[in-house]
């Protein structure tokens, strides 16, 4: 190699030379590499973060379709009212029409709580209720929920906080439960849905279906800060 080529070469600047050179093009190239790799790692835990939040609702969709709260306004005013448990209330609607304020049993009872004649006019009397309605009205939400809700605090007071015997009441009525406190068939003291005599066997299974429901609904509304603990 000629000499003249080899002298410029060991003679020029170090920071001219095209190695140098090619190794600050690699260096400056990873700032914006890590960046974008921090940018990622940023966007995943938002969107595990949300996917996670997502879920959650989703867990609760089918129970808050299944267990629904429809007509809480009347819910918590009558049940304020009549010192009764707003949860017990959502229950037996839930049990009794599924929420739907136009049902009608076999045996002719009406409305959201399934209210009977004799007992729509046993709770106009027991209320001094002279707004003038009749049977018919019943139908309407907001009357058949203050007339159930009443009838719920009365048999909550009669039978000492009782869901299960309130329920079986509600059921079947109160002489029969009576009937079994009396003979001894059930202890009020400790009851036991078991004890209920197998010819009651839908009342049997009338309270089972209350006593789920209340434990869902107590949930429920207890997470939504509806129902104070």
């Amino acid at each position: 190699m000629p000499q003249g080529n080899t002298k410029q070469t060991a003679n020029r600047p170090a920071g001219n030379h095209p190695a140098a050179k090619k190794r600050k093009r690699k260096q400056h190239s990873k700032a914006p590499f890590v960046l974008f790799c921090l940018l990622l790692i940023s966007v995943a835990a938002l969107i595990l973060v949300h996917v996670t939040k997502l879920g959650d609702k989703i867990k609760k969709l089918p129970q808050a379709f299944t267990y629904p709260t429809d007509y809480e306004e009347y819910v918590l005013r009558y049940s304020n009212e009549y010192d009764c448990d707003p949860v017990l209330v959502f229950s037996v609607i839930k049990v009794e029409s599924g929420f739907d304020p136009n049902a009608v049993s076999d045996v002719g009872a009406r409305g959201l709580m399934q209210l009977m004649e004799d007992a729509f006019n046993w709770i106009e009397f027991r209320l001094d209720d002279d707004r003038g309605y009749t049977f018919d009205d019943i139908f309407d939400p907001k009357l058949n929920i203050q007339y159930g809700t009443y009838y719920l605090s009365y048999l909550m007071e009669k039978y000492n906080g009782s869901i299960e015997l309130t329920a079986a009441a509600y059921h079947c009525g109160m002489g029969l439960v009576d009937s079994w406190i009396e003979d001894g068939t059930i202890d009020p003291d400790n009851f036991r849905v078991g004890d209920i005599p197998k010819e009651n066997d839908q009342t049997a299974n009338y309270v089972e279906k209350i006593c789920d429901a209340y434990e869902h609904y107590k949930e429920i509304l207890s997470s939504s800060h509806e129902v104070s603990e």
